[in-house]
C-alpha cells in the first residue's frame, strides 16, 4: 500500500488564523470585516454567522467564530461594488464566461438593475419601477402555480415568514428551498418516524456523550466549530467513530484557538478514534449489519420498544432476512468489523448519531436516515441526555426557513393556522420542490422565477440545462447580496434586487431592527447587524417582499405588510399566532441572553406521528443497491462493445466501473468559491479528481493524469439537457491523491453537476444523487484524446 502525502497539522490553528486573515485582505475588507468577527455569534447585538447553523457556544464571550466563518463574513463585508458602472463594463454574455470565484470577486449588488437585451448588459431601474414590473407580469399569469419562488437557508426567520405568506396569499405552495438539496430526507424521516424533522439533541448532550457516529460528515471544512465539541466530548471519554469513505485530515488533531496555550505550545486536541472507510452509498448497509447483530443477540433496549414503538416486528424480520455476505457487498467492511462496532453501540450509555449530506445525498437517503433512526430506537436513545439524533445543517437557517412555513408541502395544521390568523384562503395543493420546478422550467411550464437568495441553477443538477430554461421566461427576480452565475441567463424580464447583508444595520421608521434564525438544534437567536450598510441604495429582505406583496396583491390588502416590515415585533406577534412553539415569541427572545430552545416532543418522548409512537421503518432499497448500479452499468458497457464488434474492450470491466461522489474545498461555502486552496486535501485548484493511490498503480496510472468522467445514461433517467440518451461527461480533470475507498472516486461540486440528472433522486424527499453515482473513467491525452479506459 502507497502511503499518501496528508496535511501534517493539527485542524484550525496558525493556518486557519494566517488563511483567515489573507481572505479577509483578498476580500480589502480588513477592518470593516475584522469588527464584524468580534460581533459574529455573540448575545446582545451581535449577529448569527451567515456560514453555517451549528449552535453558539455559550461560554464564548468573546469571539466564536471559525475560518470558513470568517471567510463568509469578509465575502459579505466587501466595499468592492457590483455596481452601475461594473455592468456598464461587462456584458452579460462576458460575465456567463467567468467563473464562481471570479463571480463571488465582483462586488457586493448596490443598486436594483435590470437586463436590456439591447445591451446586453444590466442596466440602473429604480425600485418603483422594478416592483411595477414584477407586478405587471404576475399579474398576466394564467395562474400563480405559474411562478415558482426559491428560498436560500440565509434568509432570516421574519422575512422568511412574511415570504411564505405573500407567496400564498398570490396563490402557490411553490416554495421550494435549499434544503430540497441538502437534509429533505432528514426532514421527512425524521419526521415520519419521530414527528418532527429536526435534531433531537442540544449542544449539552455532546458534554455527556459516551460514543458518537459521525456519518458522512467533514467538520473541518463545513462546521468547524464543531471541532471543539468533539474534541471537548473526547477529552470527556467519549469515544467517537467517523464512517466515511474519506478519511479526512481535519478530523485527526483539532488546534483550539479558544486556548491561548494550544496556540503557543503547539499543543492539540485528539478527535477521531477510528475511521470507517465504507464504500460510497454504504451507509444503510453497515447500519443494516450492526442492528442484526444488536437483534440476535438481544443488545436492544426492549422496554423502550415495547412502549413508545411501532413497526419493529417487520424491520426484525427485514433484517433476518439479510445475509452477512451481502452486507459486506454493500458497505466493503468486513462482518467481523461490523460486529466490533454494534458492541461499542451495545455497550454504550449515550450514544448520539450525527450526520451530513454524505448521509442525505443519495437515492437511498430516506433509507440511510431511517436506518441511523431505527439504530437509536432500538438502544431508547432519544429522550435521554447526552444521547440522540444530530443532523447538522449546513446553511444558518436552513431549518427557521422551514419552521416559518418556507415548504411546498405544507402540513394542514400550518395551512389551517395561516388561514385563522389572516383570515383568508390559502392554497391546498402541494408545489413544486427543486427538482419538480426545475422540471417544470426546463418543460416550460413556468413562466416567472423568483429567487431570496441563493445560486439555484447551479445548484441543482442539469445546471446549464436550467440555465438555458430561465431564458425563456417571463419574469427572473433575484434578491441577493452577490452576483452569482443563475444571474446570468436572462428571460424576457430580468430584475436583481440588492437587499442589505447579515452583517449590516437594519434601520426602519421605527428603529433599529433585530432579526431571528434557528439554528440545527432548535435554538431560536436573536441577529442584529453592526455595520453600515455598503450602499443606502439596499433594502432588507422584509422590505422588498413587503413592497412586492403591496404592489402585487393590492393596496385592499388587510395585512399590514409595510408595518411589518418597519417593526420585526409586529412581525414576531404574527408568528407566535400561527406556528407553534412561539407563543410569546417577543418577550421570549428578549428575555434570554442567547435566545430560547425550541421545544421538541421526541425529546421528551411525545410522538406526533400517525401511530402515535416512535416508528420504526425498514429500508426500500436493496443493502446491495450501489453494487447492482455497477453491475448493471459493466453489463450495459459489455453489450455495447459487442454490438460495436469491439470485444477487446470488454476486458477488465471491474476497472471500468467507479462510484462518484462531490465533495466541497476547504475555500468554498455551498456554492460561494472563495479560493482554490483545499489545504486539508493539498490541492490548489477545482479540476480535480480524487483518487485513492493504490488504485492508481492498479491501473498503470499516475498523479497528474488527465481523466474524463462518463456517467452512462441509465433506464430510470433522461438527459434533459439534450433530450438522447448519450453519457454525460466531465474533465478533463487531473488525477489527484486521496485516502478515499476502493472503487471511489470524487470530484469537486458545484462544477460536477451536470453529470447529476433531475430523475436520479430519493423516493419520498426527492433528494438529488449528488453523493453517489456510476461512472466510467478514461484517461487522456491532453493532445491526442482518449489513452486507454479504466
Amino acid at each position: 500500500m502507497r502511503k499518501i502525502p496528508v496535511y501534517s497539522h493539527p485542524a484550525a490553528g496558525w493556518p486557519a488564523l494566517i488563511s483567515s486573515t489573507r481572505k479577509m485582505m483578498d476580500y480589502q475588507t480588513f477592518l470593516r470585516g475584522s469588527l464584524s468577527v468580534l460581533k459574529s455569534n455573540q448575545p446582545k447585538g451581535g449577529f448569527d454567522c451567515p456560514g453555517c447553523a451549528w449552535p453558539d457556544h455559550k461560554s464564548h464571550k468573546m469571539i466564536d467564530v471559525c475560518e470558513n466563518g470568517i471567510k463568509v463574513i469578509a465575502s459579505e463585508t466587501m466595499s468592492k461594488k457590483a455596481d452601475a458602472q461594473f455592468f456598464a463594463r461587462h456584458t452579460v454574455t462576458e460575465l456567463q464566461g467567468w467563473s464562481g470565484y471570479e463571480l463571488e470577486h465582483s462586488g457586493r449588488l448596490s443598486e436594483p438593475v435590470y437586463y436590456d437585451a439591447t445591451q446586453d448588459r444590466y442596466v440602473p431601474i429604480s425600485w418603483e419601477a422594478a416592483y411595477k414590473r414584477i407586478a405587471e407580469q404576475l399579474g398576466q399569469l394564467d395562474s400563480p402555480d405559474e411562478a415558482l419562488f426559491y428560498t436560500s437557508g440565509r434568509v432570516t426567520n421574519e422575512p422568511a415568514f412574511m415570504y411564505q405568506l405573500f407567496v400564498r396569499c398570490f396563490g402557490t405552495n411553490n416554495l421550494p428551498d435549499c434544503s430540497n438539496m441538502c437534509h429533505e430526507p432528514t426532514s421527512v424521516m425524521l419526521g415520519k418516524q419521530l414527528g418532527v424533522g429536526k435534531a433531537t439533541v442540544m449542544l449539552e448532550d455532546f458534554e455527556q456523550a459516551k460514543l458518537i457516529l459521525m456519518f458522512g460528515q467533514n467538520p473541518a471544512t463545513n462546521h468547524p466549530r464543531m471541532l471543539e465539541m468533539l474534541a471537548h466530548a473526547h477529552e470527556q471519554g467519549c469515544r467517537i467513530i467517523s464512517i466515511n469513505p474519506m478519511r479526512e485530515q481535519g478530523l485527526s488533531k483539532f488546534r483550539n484557538p479558544q486556548k491561548p496555550t494550544h496556540m503557543a505550545a503547539g499543543q492539540s486536541d485528539d478527535m477521531v478514534d477510528d475511521v470507517i472507510q465504507i464504500q460510497i452509498g454504504g451507509d444503510t448497509a453497515l447500519l443494516t449489519g450492526i442492528a442484526k447483530w444488536l437483534i440476535e443477540n438481544d443488545k436492544i433496549n426492549n422496554d423502550f420498544i415495547a412502549t413508545h414503538t411501532s413497526g419493529f416486528e417487520p424491520l426484525k424480520q427485514w433484517l433476518t432476512e439479510q445475509s452477512w455476505v451481502d452486507i459486506e457487498l454493500g458497505c466493503g467492511i468486513a462482518q467481523t468489523e461490523i460486529i466490533n462496532i454494534a458492541k461499542l453501540v451495545a455497550n454504550s450509555p449515550a450514544t448520539i448519531c450525527t450526520w451530513g449530506m454524505g448521509i442525505t445525498q443519495h437515492v437511498q437517503g430516506d433509507d440511510n436516515v431511517a436506518m441511523i433512526t431505527n439504530l437509536l430506537l432500538l438502544m431508547g436513545m432519544i429522550g435521554i441526555d447526552g444521547a440522540g439524533a444530530s443532523p447538522v445543517r449546513g446553511h444558518s437557517n436552513v431549518q427557521g426557513d422551514h419552521t416559518m412555513g418556507i415548504h411546498e408541502r405544507p402540513g394542514q395544521a400550518l395551512l389551517d393556522s395561516l388561514k385563522r390568523v389572516f383570515e383568508r384562503p390559502m392554497p391546498q395543493e402541494d408545489g413544486f420542490d427543486v427538482v419538480a420546478g426545475a422540471k417544470a422550467l426546463i418543460a416550460g411550464k413556468l413562466k416567472v422565477f423568483m429567487s431570496m437568495g441563493g445560486n439555484y441553477a447551479v445548484a441543482a443538477p442539469d445546471s446549464s440545462a436550467i440555465q438555458q430554461a430561465l431564458t425563456t421566461t417571463q419574469l427572473n427576480v433575484f434578491v441577493g447580496t452577490k452576483l452569482n452565475e443563475t444571474m446570468l441567463y436572462p428571460g424576457a424580464n430580468n430584475l436583481i434586487l440588492p437587499c442589505l447583508g447579515r452583517t449590516e444595520r437594519i434601520i426602519t421608521a421605527k428603529g433599529e431592527q433585530f432579526a431571528t434564525i434557528e439554528d440545527s438544534m432548535c435554538q431560536i437567536v436573536p441577529t442584529q447587524g453592526n455595520l453600515k450598510p455598503v450602499s443606502n441604495t439596499l433594502k432588507s429582505e422584509a422590505q422588498i417582499v413587503a413592497d412586492i406583496a403591496t404592489h402585487v396583491l393590492g393596496a385592499d390588502s388587510s395585512i399590514p405588510w409595510q408595518a411589518m416590515s418597519e417593526d420585526f415585533d409586529i412581525i414576531r406577534d404574527y408568528v407566535a399566532q400561527a406556528i407553534d412553539g412561539f407563543e410569546n415569541f417577543n418577550e421570549r427572545i428578549r428575555a434570554a441572553e442567547r435566545g430560547f430552545h425550541l421545544y421538541h416532543p421526541a425529546r421528551h418522548r411525545v410522538w406526533n406521528t400517525d401511530s402515535g409512537k416512535a416508528q420504526f421503518e425498514v429500508p426500500k432499497y436493496p443493502i446491495t443497491y450501489v453494487a447492482a448500479q455497477m453491475a448493471e452499468t459493466t453489463s450495459a458497457l459489455i453489450d455495447n462493445a459487442r454490438e460495436d464488434n469491439n470485444i477487446d474492450s470488454t476486458q477488465d470491466n471491474e476497472q471500468k466501473i467507479w462510484q462518484l461522489t462531490s465533495v466541497r474545498s476547504h475555500d468554498q461555502f455551498n456554492t460561494m468559491i472563495f479560493g482554490y486552496q483545499d489545504r486539508y486535501r493539498q490541492t490548489n485548484r477545482r479540476d480535480v479528481l480524487f483518487m485513492h493511490p493504490d488504485e492508481m498503480s492498479r491501473l498503470g496510472w499516475q498523479e497528474g493524469d488527465h481523466v474524463v468522467v462518463s456517467r452512462q445514461a441509465s433506464s430510470n433517467s433522461s438527459n434533459i439537457t439534450d433530450g438522447t440518451d448519450k453519457p454525460r461527461t466531465l474533465g478533463p480533470l487531473v488525477l489527484t491523491e486521496m485516502d478515499i475507498a476502493s472503487n471511489a472516486v470524487a470530484t469537486y461540486y458545484p462544477e460536477c453537476n451536470d453529470l447529476f440528472d433531475l430523475d436520479t433522486h430519493a423516493p419520498d424527499s426527492h433528494i438529488p444523487a449528488y453523493k453517489s453515482t456510476t461512472v466510467v473513467l478514461q484517461r487522456v491525452d491532453a493532445n491526442a484524446g482518449i489513452a486507454d479506459p479504466a
